[in-house]
């Protein structure tokens, strides 16, 4: 497994943010993987060193509120916008012009974002099991989950959590799997393993959650401009990402590469066989 270090930097309000940096070649434009809601940049911790294998510098953030990176004193600050301001600060810290960005779920519309902001700083980007629509059930999922802090006492118990709240995801799944699952989920703390993100992530996205849906379309659209390269990998079973908004977004974005991982729901790990074919192929075209 490649090695990585740590970077960090200082968003606009003065928190320190972290990053994984896995090394690669100064010519190839680095790539940069951004994480979902309530998750860490240990969700690349396989799918990283792959990529850097390839010949690419791999920047694996964690999102304020998350990992190693700082909690923001208001909640209020856990929204999307200020995730965007956080990566360009951190291209900007790290002096990196443009990324290929890889966005899971929110990730991906961290990428929306910065499509309006800063369409400059986006050579191609790849969406995993993330659209402009999101499915009301698995909104739905999330808000109920998102934020309670289980009765969790050693990792056998980070495991059975793990399986509870994912199982319908990834059906497949062995107790193997799922111990380095809750690994991803939890860090440890006073010999317990407690769940790596401030709860307080949640309060914005419930009340988000409860609004009308905003109209992320223009946003994906700006994303698909110009022929930017994109990929879109869905899993299957996916509740987030329904066929018929990705049918729709391959219809708005020609160039978009496709791929369905079977038997995964929200969100692959990139490291399927179907994900790692289109990655794969996604990177040899994305500069």
């Amino acid at each position: 497994m490649a090695e990585f270090e740590w970077r960090s930097w200082l968003a606009l309000d003065g928190a320190e943010l972290m990053a994984r940096d896995y090394p690669g070649p100064a010519e190839g434009t680095p790539v940069l993987c951004l994480h979902g809601l309530t998750r860490n940049s240990r969700d690349f911790e396989a799918v990283a060193p792959w990529i850097a294998a390839q010949g690419r510098r791999v920047l694996a953030a964690d999102v304020r509120g998350r990992g190693r990176s700082a909690y923001a004193p208001d909640p209020a600050a856990y929204q999307p916008a200020v995730y965007a301001a956080d990566v360009l600060a951190m291209l900007d810290a790290l002096a990196v012009p443009r990324v290929v960005l890889v966005g899971t779920s929110m990730g991906g519309l961290i990428a929306m974002l910065l499509a309006v902001a800063a369409p400059d700083r986006l050579a191609a980007v790849a969406l995993n099991d993330v659209g402009p629509v999101l499915d009301p059930t698995g909104l739905a999922r999330i808000a109920n989950r998102g934020g309670m802090l289980p009765e969790v006492r050693d990792w056998a118990d980070a495991a059975a959590y793990a399986r509870a709240v994912n199982g319908l995801a990834f059906p497949d799944y062995a107790e193997a799997d799922w111990a380095a699952y809750a690994r991803r989920l939890f860090r440890e703390e006073g010999g317990r393993p407690v769940l790596d993100y401030d709860p307080r992530i949640m309060e914005p996205f419930r009340e988000t959650a409860a609004q009308p849906a905003p109209d992320l379309w223009p946003y994906f659209d700006k994303l698909a401009e110009d022929g930017r390269p994109l990929l879109l990998v869905r899993g299957a079973l996916s509740d987030l990402l329904s066929a018929e908004t990705a049918a729709a977004m391959r219809v708005r974005a020609p160039q978009m590469a496709y791929a369905e991982v079977p038997r995964v729901g929200h969100a692959p790990m990139l490291t399927e066989p179907a994900a790692q074919s289109a990655l794969a192929a996604f990177l040899a075209t994305a500069g």
